[in-house]
């Protein structure tokens, strides 16, 4: 135990956080004596806390969170998962500033003030003796306080590889999801040693305080790592000397050395010694590398996949990467060096030591040795304090971080290749492989890693694989574009007298360009059609013209002028089938060129004004309102009711219409966009409910429904509306797609869920008095529970039997039920269906029930322009 080593935790949190670190460790009785020799060892980069908050995150709940704008967003604006440039990265150093290093993130930040910090609780409990609870004062008091430098990786590093040959469920890492900090703390075997374990215990679970749609973010490791002291495991509240940032866990988190970053959590409030592994959602749907023959499609229908601890990611593999040449860097042949002198990174994993990096210029035939430097080394020579902590490494052969490699190339050697290769063994002799093993989360990619060289004119170009994100560019790229197979053994090239064949994913793609156009359209030309006569949008960079299919789309037209002028792939890949991925050829324009994309890309700003917005959906862009309760009304039915941005504000959603509901799958942050319609009063001011039915098995179907029934309490969710092709105005008046109808009577079919956007037409109705209209309403169910809305039909008719019925039929009826059994068919809608020119038949529900309604109505003579789909 060390005696007040911060002398006052709050002072010292609250003290030097926003000055440069000082240019040599804090000096202490035990590293001041006489006897003691100064080491040089490497210390932080000069850092500059960043200390406004950019505008992209004003807007999100991280708006309380400062970052370095040079940092490449993987995910959209929110949730923050970035990775530094991979220049900038390894010109820091052996060390990385906070400001550059790497964030993952799976949703908002838990916001900390800073006087909260030393009042921070967590706990350990479980199968332990002695359950503890501690502030952070009191881990600081009681505790020896350690200082390592530890490099941490994302599991996902470099996985946008992996996407170039076939898309994963993650998201785009390049290869700088690498970062190293000097973090200081307390051995996490201290605390469990002091809690006592029982003998059945085997794990130590830990849960942060980052709330997410599938509950607390947890994970676990094995408990004979964390009480192993060359494992190094340990609980940090300093980074690089200095309070943890909010977005690196601030004010506590685990450290865990050699094992992929997902095991280090953040924001930790709990430890818990259990039995068995962890059960956090986090842990089995996240960090796992299924076996190469599982499909996306089939990690989703047989989740046995998932429950198998076998496939759960701990220690890093052996991995490297070129720094440089950098990325389309340029070398000349005339007047340049005789020699260029390659950089790069390697790191092991389980502590397990980089001992060979090796490069090759003729495709792996031959290698040769690069020099390493493990900067590691030298706090093993010097025993000291260092931060606050003493420095635990001179005992230590586990290594727990990267280091760097070099090794200079003759230029005329480099003009003679084709490409720069790779590849690093650890002490194991665990040697990165050749090719890439594909894995449906896109886990642990650590192939050679290879840079194209390309000699044009009198200066050489380099290529590596990918870019991050969305970020065009590299060779894989480029090798998929031109039709060649990633996966041939040769990196896409063809083999001499080979035939080349395209690779499977590609002919799995559905095209939606022409082929042979190649018409580039300026940032200019496209908002010349941001209007409703002629509307352009944009998909994956190439533009469309939604003009011709205006009347015809099943959305309506809105759907598309709501689009023109802007980037609609998200919410195009989220919602359409393969047969309109079909269609787009068609429609196709050209390709927006490199000044337009990045024009597109730049979030717009809206013009400011003071004045609250009367009504919350726009059309155009998305709204975020705030989950504020869950009503159970079925046991798989729920209300969520939503916050608007003010008490006054009115939804703006016209009767008939419906909006989109945005969210993010947790694991790739791929957006999940599904269209609803709400069940409040469209003139409720300051609240939205929208009634949800739960598919929670491990179908597709249920992908929105169980993202939303896991979403906790507070959190935003995204909005944008009206969408729609059908409006009713009142008094028999109806819009369709902008054409005015006057109907005298609606037959509304129903099944399900579907009744919610029929419920809307048939209250506004039923509540007009003075509107003539009749309204019949056939409604399918399995059971008399299913039947949803059911109280408030009844209500609705209560004085209105003249103008509205409901006829419910149900397909397992109880004995006691008195109303209609079996399936809506072609012989209940005769019956209740008279067909007259005046009458406007309404459906909405599941697949099955929309085709078999609409054959039945095509053959009792109805006509298309009679039959709305919702």
């Amino acid at each position: 135990m060390m005696e007040d080593p911060t002398h006052d935790l709050h002072s010292e949190f609250m003290g030097k956080k926003h000055e440069e670190l000082p240019p040599s460790p804090p000096q202490t009785e035990e590293n001041d004596s006489e006897s003691s020799e100064e080491v040089d060892i490497p210390l932080p980069p000069p850092t500059s806390m960043p200390m406004e908050i950019l505008d992209v995150d004003k807007k999100t709940p991280d708006a309380h969170v400062p970052r370095d704008p040079r940092l490449i967003r993987l995910t959209g604006v929110h949730p923050f998962n970035v990775e530094a440039p991979l220049s900038a990265l390894f010109n820091e150093g052996f060390l990385t500033s906070p400001e550059l290093f790497y964030v993952r993130n799976h949703g908002a930040v838990p916001e900390v003030k800073d006087e909260e910090i030393p009042d921070w609780e967590f706990s350990v409990e479980g199968l332990v003796e002695r359950p503890l609870t501690l502030t952070l004062r009191q881990l600081v008091a009681e505790y020896e306080q350690i200082t390592c430098p530890v490099t941490l990786v994302c599991a996902g590093n470099r996985r946008k590889e992996q996407n170039q040959v076939k898309k994963s469920k993650g998201f785009s890492w390049g290869p700088a999801g690498v970062s190293t900090a000097l973090f200081t703390g307390v051995a996490m075997s201290e605390l469990i040693k002091k809690a006592r374990p029982r003998k059945k215990a085997k794990y130590v679970c830990m849960e942060g305080a980052d709330e997410l749609p599938k509950g607390f973010y947890g994970t676990s490791v094995k408990l004979n790592w964390v009480m192993d002291p060359n494992k190094g495991m340990m609980l940090s509240y300093k980074m690089n000397g200095e309070m943890l940032r909010p977005d690196h866990g601030k004010p506590l988190r685990a450290a865990i050395p050699g094992q992929i970053g997902g095991r280090s959590v953040k924001w930790l409030k709990k430890l818990i010694v259990t039995a068995a592994p962890s059960d956090n959602w986090y842990h089995i749907n996240d960090n796992r590398v299924l076996p190469t023959m599982v499909s996306p499609e089939k990690s989703v229908t047989e989740p046995k996949w998932w429950m198998d601890e076998r496939f759960a990611i701990y220690d890093l593999s052996t991995n490297s990467a070129v720094a440089y040449p950098a990325h389309e860097e340029q070398v000349c042949l005339v007047g340049g060096p005789d020699v260029y002198r390659a950089k790069g990174y390697a790191y092991g994993g389980g502590g397990r030591r980089s001992k060979r990096v090796e490069l090759s210029l003729d495709k792996g035939r031959t290698w040769r040795l690069a020099d390493i430097d493990y900067p590691e080394d030298r706090y093993r020579d010097a025993e000291q304090m260092l931060y606050g902590g003493r420095l635990d490494m001179s005992w230590r052969e586990s290594c727990f971080c990267w280091c760097q490699w070099a090794l200079g190339f003759p230029v005329t050697e480099l003009a003679d290749a084709k490409d720069i290769v790779v590849r690093a063994m650890d002490e194991s002799m665990n040697v990165q492989p050749r090719d890439m093993y594909w894995n449906v989360l896109g886990m642990m990619n650590n192939p050679w890693y290879r840079v194209t060289i390309s000699k044009e004119g009198e200066y050489l170009r380099f290529e590596h694989p990918t870019q991050p994100a969305m970020m065009p560019g590299g060779w894989m790229e480029r090798v998929k574009k031109a039709g060649g197979n990633l996966t041939n053994g040769q990196w896409g090239e063809k083999r001499a007298g080979e035939e080349e064949k395209l690779a499977v994913e590609g002919a799995k793609e559905v095209p939606m360009t022409k082929p042979d156009l190649k018409h580039e359209i300026t940032i200019d030309e496209l908002r010349k059609h941001d209007n409703d006569t002629d509307p352009w949008f944009v998909i994956n960079d190439e533009v469309y013209s939604g003009t011709a299919f205006l009347k015809d789309h099943p959305g309506g037209a809105q759907s598309i002028i709501s689009a023109a002028g802007l980037d609609t792939t998200d919410e195009f890949m989220a919602i359409h089938s393969e047969t309109a991925k079909a269609m787009m050829p068609t429609y196709h324009l050209g390709t927006l060129d490199s000044a337009a994309k990045i024009a597109l890309s730049e979030p717009q700003s809206e013009t400011a004004s003071n004045e609250p917005r009367p009504t919350f959906l726009k059309p155009r862009s998305w709204t975020k309102a705030v989950l504020f309760s869950k009503k159970k009304i079925s046991a798989d039915t729920l209300i969520f009711t939503f916050t608007l941005e003010h008490e006054a504000q009115t939804l703006g959603l016209p009767v008939g219409q419906h909006l989109m509901i945005r969210l993010r799958d947790p694991i790739d942050r791929e957006a999940i966009i599904r269209p609803y319609t709400p069940i409040s009063e469209m003139h409720s001011q300051g609240r939205l409910d929208v009634l949800i039915k739960l598919y929670l098995s491990g179908d597709m179907q249920g992908k929105m429904s169980k993202a939303m029934h896991a979403l906790p309490i507070g959190h935003g969710v995204d909005f944008k509306g009206p969408i729609g092709k059908f409006t009713y105005l009142g008094n028999g008046l109806c819009s369709i797609n902008g054409t005015e109808k006057r109907v005298k009577r609606f037959v509304m079919i129903c099944g399900g869920s579907g009744i919610t956007p029929i419920f809307q037409v048939f209250r506004a109705v039923m509540r007009d008095k003075s509107d003539p209209t009749t309204c019949t309403v056939l409604n399918g169910n399995r059971l008399v529970e299913d039947i949803l809305c059911k109280e408030d039909l009844d209500a609705l008719l209560l004085g209105n039997e003249d103008r509205g019925e409901v006829i419910h039929t149900l397909t397992k009826a109880p004995e006691s039920w008195t109303g209609l059994r079996g399936r809506i068919n072609g012989e209940l809608v005769k019956r209740h269906c008279v067909r007259s020119a005046q009458t406007l038949v309404l459906v909405c529900g599941p697949e099955a029930l929309e085709k078999s309604i609409h054959g039945a109505l095509k053959e009792q003579g109805w006509g298309d322009e009679q039959i709305l789909f919702f």
